[in-house]
């Protein structure tokens, strides 16, 4: 019984580690994918200026 709860702690372990990568990659993404909205959104903003001014 002490080496199957020993192999399960250790199973719990890598898979808590794996699973917080894939969370880490995928708030990575998100902010990246933020970024990159709010700078299309910026040059949308200066497009439209540019446009009125002429």
């Amino acid at each position: 019984m002490n080496k199957i709860s020993r192999i399960s702690i250790m199973l719990l372990i890598l898979l808590s580690f794996s699973s917080c990568e894939v969370v880490e990659g995928i708030f990575n993404l998100g902010v990246g994918v933020g970024i990159f909205i709010v700078v299309a959104i910026i040059a949308l903003i200066i497009f439209i200026i540019s446009r009125f001014k002429k």
